[in-house]
């Protein structure tokens, strides 16, 4: 619920800002970023809440290096966030889904930070009035004497400054978390009345265990059989236990589905498959991300093998299978993907 009293008020900014108190040695760089990245977000809902009412619905008729049809809003988020991203002077290199290549806004300037984002994911269902939303992940520049290069941009979840995403629902909300080791994560509700991102949820704590499964079971035929083992307990409980099995829910929208377990308990699977061995999902942009945010939570998120976070990048747009969600269950599809476990559970 929103503060009832404006005493208690706490905009997205001044959180960020009262966070970077707590680091004296802190520049005010990154906090102007994410008071940049809100900004964009507020440009973006402002059209999101207009689809069906101006022409921006639909696709635009090209594709994007991922080889799929670009939608009218995917263009405009992207264009947003290339806008007001590092107007400061902040950001010295930018990576987007949309983007084949590596943005170097100013490679041989003081900018530290690198941010690489999802300007709308799941946007092939704005049609239809599903929630969609935007991913962002921050990195701080390797080498700060240097020219920036691809090396910047590359680098493993566990060098995460921060990340976060902006769900456009039945209300926006912008979640993020840092990679300090003493943040939580915390969901800010956008109050249209003022223009502003107010404290709502703070300290998210998922719960341990799923009660929520996420996969697109229309897929099953070409999964392996470990992974239709696996959705077969998730679906109807773990021999020789009392688990009866998990209620299903697939939006269909990665943030949506992944917003929803993060807060009910649940965990979200995009398998590999016969035609897309490596994944689908992308790595940079969508997965190290989300699994930033996870792991603050009290969650984990795998690619079947081991910790998202531990991963190191090949490619900019280098994709994975992902499980993401609630901490004892994501393990437990780990292990039982792996073979070391016998299904019977951890």
């Amino acid at each position: 619920m929103l503060p009832q009293s404006r005493k208690s008020v706490v905009t997205v900014e001044s959180h960020i800002l009262a966070q970077q108190q707590l680091h004296p040695s802190a520049s005010g760089d990154f906090t102007s970023l994410m008071t940049d990245i809100a900004f964009a977000a507020k440009i973006i809902v402002s059209e999101v809440n207009k689809a069906g009412l101006v022409d921006i619905l639909g696709a635009t008729g090209d594709t994007n290096v991922q080889g799929e049809q670009v939608q009218k809003l995917d263009e405009y988020a992207n264009i947003m966030f290339k806008r007001y991203l590092g107007t400061r002077g902040q950001v010295c290199a930018m990576a987007s889904e949309e983007e084949e290549e590596a943005i170097f806004v100013d490679p041989d300037g003081s900018g530290n930070y690198v941010v690489v984002f999802d300007p709308l994911d799941g946007s092939s269902n704005i049609d239809a009035n599903v929630s969609v939303g935007t991913i962002f992940a921050i990195f701080r520049r390797k080498n700060k004497l240097g020219s920036v290069g691809l090396e910047d941009v590359l680098q493993p979840g566990r060098n995460l400054v921060a990340a976060g995403y902006v769900i456009y629902g039945s209300s926006t909300m912008f979640v993020y978390t840092t990679n300090t080791g003493d943040d939580g994560v915390h969901g800010f509700t956008l109050d249209p009345s003022i223009g502003e991102f107010l404290l709502s949820h703070e300290n998210i704590t998922t719960p341990f265990t799923a009660r929520i499964y996420s996969v697109n079971e229309a897929y099953e035929p070409k999964w392996s059989e470990k992974v239709r083992e696996v959705v077969r307990q998730l679906k109807y409980g773990r021999p020789g236990t009392k688990d009866s099995g998990m209620s299903s829910r697939y939006i269909g929208s990665l943030v949506a589905d992944f917003h929803r377990n993060l807060l009910y308990g649940g965990v979200f699977l995009y398998p590999p498959t016969k035609s897309k061995p490596e994944g689908k999902l992308r790595l940079m942009c969508e997965a190290i991300p989300l699994a930033l945010i996870a792991e603050n939570a009290g969650g984990y998120a795998s690619d079947g093998k081991q910790a998202i976070l531990d991963l190191v990048p090949r490619e900019l747009h280098q994709r994975v299978p992902l499980y993401l969600g609630s901490r004892d269950t994501v393990l437990w599809i780990e292990k039982m993907l792996s073979g070391s476990d016998d299904g019977t559970g951890l």
